[in-house]
């Protein structure tokens, strides 16, 4: 045993540098939250001295309770909680429906509509910003949660992801469930669709997060508090000469905790499906 420890000692020493990449590169992703958090227990003087201080004099913890009192949060909250799982669940049913008929089944214009289908992905969102207000708007959904659910019910990249796992999937299970008698939606949603769960985890956090966090289109279609979703409220914290930097902050710090709370339990369903879902072509 004595004559193998220096040959693992030096088998160690060698990841030692990847090691500290790692651990340096962690710190540099967490110090930004811990950075918010010290701000959001602050006072706004504190937040804008020079040079700044990294933990508060004394606590501000009633900056948490002040939001409430400043915007109607726990309102904002419920439409952001609505539009997210609306759109997370148009996501999973059409992305699903859409990956299988470019994974499995035979049209005409099938390879153009997928290359059509990478292009999207490779223009900036964006650039259908002004298309999307005139359609919503033409709809009269300005000022409603659908207006803000409406454009998000669909994505390419979902889509492309579901196609890549059915791709994995062998034939062979859908020849024997026809044999068995099942119809293509049956074969599709009974068969199918249980045996790419990961995929549907990897959309449907990606989905999530997306939506919880999504400010811009939200803030073309919605000017009134009680419409709005907690990503734009946030922001209203913020004037066009002045802002409360301690409250945006509190605020962002609850709005932020249920996605890690999720994120977090379903972390390793998110990894699983992103690894099984983009290896084959």
């Amino acid at each position: 045993m004595s004559e193998k420890r220096p040959g693992v000692w030096r088998q160690q020493l060698r990841y030692w540098p990847a090691h500290v990449i790692l651990f340096l590169g962690g710190l540099t992703m967490i110090f930004p939250f811990a950075w918010q958090l010290m701000m959001s227990i602050s006072t706004n003087v504190e937040i804008q001295a020079v040079p700044p201080s990294f933990l508060p004099a004394e606590p501000q913890w009633g900056n948490y309770a002040k939001v409430f009192e400043t915007i109607p949060f726990m309102s904002q909250f419920w439409v952001s909680v609505l539009i997210t799982v609306l759109r997370t669940a148009a996501q999973l049913v059409l992305c699903s429906m859409a990956g299988y008929a470019f994974a499995r089944m035979q049209f005409k214009g099938r390879g153009i509509l997928f290359g059509l289908l990478l292009a999207i992905l490779m223009i900036p969102s964006q650039a259908f910003l002004i298309t999307q207000y005139q359609i919503i708007k033409g709809f009269n959904l300005l000022e409603t949660p659908w207006g803000i659910v409406l454009p998000g019910m669909f994505s390419a990249f979902g889509t492309f992801l579901m196609r890549q796992a059915f791709m994995t999937l062998p034939k062979e299970l859908e020849e024997a469930a026809r044999l068995d008698g099942c119809n293509p939606w049956q074969t599709f949603w009974k068969v199918v669709l249980p045996l790419v769960k990961p995929s549907l985890f990897a959309v449907a956090i990606t989905t999530v997060l997306w939506s919880w966090n999504d400010l811009l289109w939200p803030l073309i279609v919605t000017s009134r508090e009680d419409n709005m979703p907690l990503s734009v409220g946030i922001a209203t914290l913020a004037g066009q000469y002045s802002a409360d930097w301690n409250l945006m902050m509190a605020a962002s710090v609850m709005a932020m905790a249920p996605i890690f709370v999720l994120f977090f339990a379903l972390q390793r369903r998110v990894i699983e499906g992103l690894a099984t879902s983009g290896l084959k072509g």
